[in-house]
């Protein structure tokens, strides 16, 4: 005896035949029956950076050690060869913290939303149904734990290896607290607006590098403040690592050497104001110039 036809759109063993009701529970929900939002989203996007960035173990291994291995080399060769008034480790420390933060935030976000933007994978994010916020979130979350995971590599190596002196005061944790976390989101929010000017992906290296190169050697982090020409000084103050670096050395120096500082103090109000300024700098550049698609696709 033959069993009757289905039809599948009435089937209820089908797909097609769940009602409205069952098309909406199939569809992730927050706790009150809504979809996630963007900083649930966003954590979990950033759990996944975090996740495909462990696979690329050279680039692990790249990131957490470079600044540690500078800081190696400065404080084995110019270890006693200039009287700085303390250890050579301290001096570089803070400096090197300083450039690290910016290397992870700044270089990091502006060559790798280069090169999502020219292989699609941001134009395809764009048509899910994730919130635009949530890929910013996600990207926040990969720097933080960049940021964190370099610096306590930094601190290991210099306390263990060279017995640098490392801050022992509430105060002096607070002040390299504010000034990573200001540093980090402006640096971060300009990487992501730098790399909309790069054309391709092989493009943005020249397009971020150079310009954090350039930095590096006119900001006090290779070459001491103390050397520096004014005029380098004050072209290098319109950028945030100057004032990154400076907060930082306020941090880890003793009083007496913010001597050596351009205008003789740490100036840490200043540097809040720099550096807040250029979070709010970035976040209007990155508002203004964040592409999802490159150019040729319109």
């Amino acid at each position: 005896m033959s069993t009757p036809a289905t039809d599948p759109t009435t089937d209820a063993t089908s797909p097609r035949s769940t009602g409205p009701s069952d098309r909406r529970s199939a569809v992730p929900t927050g706790s009150r029956g809504r979809p996630p939002g963007p900083v649930r989203v966003g954590l979990s996007r950033g759990w996944m950076e975090i996740r495909t960035f462990a696979r690329e173990w050279e680039s692990v291994i790249f990131t957490f050690s470079l600044p540690a291995l500078i800081l190696v080399m400065f404080a084995s060769i110019f270890d006693g060869l200039y009287d700085m008034g303390i250890p050579t480790v301290d001096y570089y420390l803070p400096g090197i913290i300083a450039m690290g933060l910016m290397s992870v935030s700044f270089q990091t976000l502006g060559t790798a939303i280069a090169a999502e933007r020219e292989y699609g994978t941001l134009r395809r994010l764009r048509g899910t149904p994730m919130p635009p916020s949530a890929y910013f979130v996600g990207k926040t979350v990969l720097v933080l734990f960049l940021a964190f995971g370099q610096l306590a590599l930094l601190l290991a190596v210099a306390g263990l290896f060279f017995d640098a002196t490392l801050p022992s005061t509430a105060q002096a944790w607070a002040t390299i607290a504010w000034v990573l976390m200001l540093g980090t989101i402006g640096c971060s929010l300009l990487g992501i607006a730098i790399s909309s000017l790069a054309r391709t992906a092989q493009a943005a290296s020249a397009v971020v590098v150079v310009p954090f190169l350039i930095l590096q050697f006119t900001s006090g982090i290779f070459v001491p403040v103390m050397v520096l020409p004014d005029w380098v000084l004050n072209a290098a103050s319109l950028f945030p690592l100057l004032w990154m670096a400076q907060g930082m050395r306020a941090g880890f120096f003793p009083d007496e050497m913010a001597a050596l500082e351009q205008s003789g103090a740490w100036d840490l109000p200043m540097v809040a104001l720099a550096l807040g300024a250029w979070c709010v700098v970035g976040l209007v550049l990155t508002l203004l110039t964040f592409r999802w698609k490159t150019r040729k696709d319109g």
